[in-house]
């Protein structure tokens, strides 16, 4: 099997049962037909091989991002005109997807960055409350629900063949403190590194974004080839 065959048996099989906190409903793209379809093209083009990768992970997926593509950080318009990957969704920009592009081209382009990471999220699937995106750690309740989820994710996907040396969370705040906890516990990673996340970039430094974009480089070629 290819990493992509293991991508995508992984997100199809993602579900959770556990009763949720009052009002939040799962956001899971996964079970949309059309979406599992853009997913099988993107992975198929980027991840078709079993070459190692290093694993990014965010903190779950949001409804104009991968909550909406199945894709992590990429929106309609990103999975068309950078991905080459032409889907009929209503093209409408996401803000972290804006960075993580910029972000991709400073390091090379997509292929370039796709050829050496794999992005996933804490916990790989989304929540939403009265329409709007939830965070798992917004409510104290659905963040004790997410951890056994998010522990079973995280084997799985290790499972693919992603190094276990270094794990970049995105998040330096809540994410980074609740997965920094369970490698306490489960050693998934010799170590985690925080990264400011991309929506607080752009909608609160975003005249600071070229120095953000080189701290993310700066960091990430840590992992990368001389």
């Amino acid at each position: 099997m290819t990493l992509a065959d293991r991508i995508l048996s992984f997100n199809k099989s993602l579900t959770i049962t556990s009763k949720l906190p009052s009002g939040v409903e799962v956001l899971n793209p996964f079970q949309q037909s059309g979406t599992f379809r853009l997913c099988e093209l993107f992975y198929k083009k980027y991840y078709n091989d079993s070459n190692t990768r290093t694993l990014i992970l965010g903190i779950n997926p949001g409804r104009f991002g991968a909550g909406l593509t199945g894709v992590p950080f990429t929106d309609p318009i990103k999975l068309e005109e950078r991905c080459g990957i032409p889907n009929r969704m209503q093209k409408k920009a996401e803000l972290s997807a804006d960075f993580m592009y910029k972000m991709f081209d400073a390091l090379g382009g997509p292929e370039v960055f796709f050829s050496k990471f794999y992005i996933s999220s804490v916990s790989p699937l989304g929540f939403v409350k009265d329409g709007k995106n939830l965070n798992y750690y917004d409510i104290k309740e659905l963040e004790k629900m997410v951890t056994a989820f998010a522990v079973d994710s995280l084997q799985k996907q290790l499972e693919f063949g992603l190094s276990p040396e270094i794990c970049f969370c995105l998040g330096e705040g809540k994410n980074f403190k609740f997965l920094n906890g369970l490698n306490e516990k489960y050693r998934f990673f010799t170590s985690i590194v925080p990264l400011p996340h991309p929506r607080f970039i752009m909608q609160y430094r975003r005249k600071r974004l070229s120095e953000f974009i080189n701290l993310y480089i700066n960091r990430l070629r840590v992992v990368l080839p001389d």
